[in-house]
């Protein structure tokens, strides 16, 4: 079977305390861990504003967990986020190389190529002469 390497978004109640945050966030590494899959990175983002109210919260915890898995492992894995009442919102997609590439030159951090950007010599031309 195929591994992926998958980055979750996670939004938690913020009326949460920082034990229950805590808590939720370990639950949702041990269920990665217990559907077979290897976490490589998390961050925690804080507490936000919310760009609109869920579920009547106007702000909550960002968290953000990349892992490798089998991508049978993520119908499980988002049931479980389904059922998690700290759950506001949640999001999981599949990083593909030019998203991995520019994750590891990010933590490096080196600038990125003007190939990987997309920028031409013509269009650094037209800048430098005006």
């Amino acid at each position: 079977m195929a591994i992926n390497t998958y980055e979750s978004v996670v939004i938690i109640n913020a009326a949460l305390e920082d034990p229950q945050v805590e808590q939720t966030v370990a639950s949702i590494h041990e269920n990665i861990k217990a559907n077979g899959g290897e976490i490589t990175d998390s961050e925690d983002w804080g507490r936000k504003r919310l760009a609109y109210a869920i579920q009547n919260a106007k702000s909550g915890y960002y968290y953000i967990t990349r892992f490798n898995g089998s991508p049978s492992m993520i119908t499980e894995f988002e049931r479980i986020l389904r059922l998690d009442e700290n759950v506001i919102r949640y999001m999981t997609i599949a990083l593909d190389k030019k998203a991995l590439e520019y994750l590891k030159n990010a933590k490096k951090g080196q600038p990125e190529s003007d190939e990987e950007t997309g920028v031409q010599e013509e269009s650094k031309k037209e800048v430098s002469n005006e």
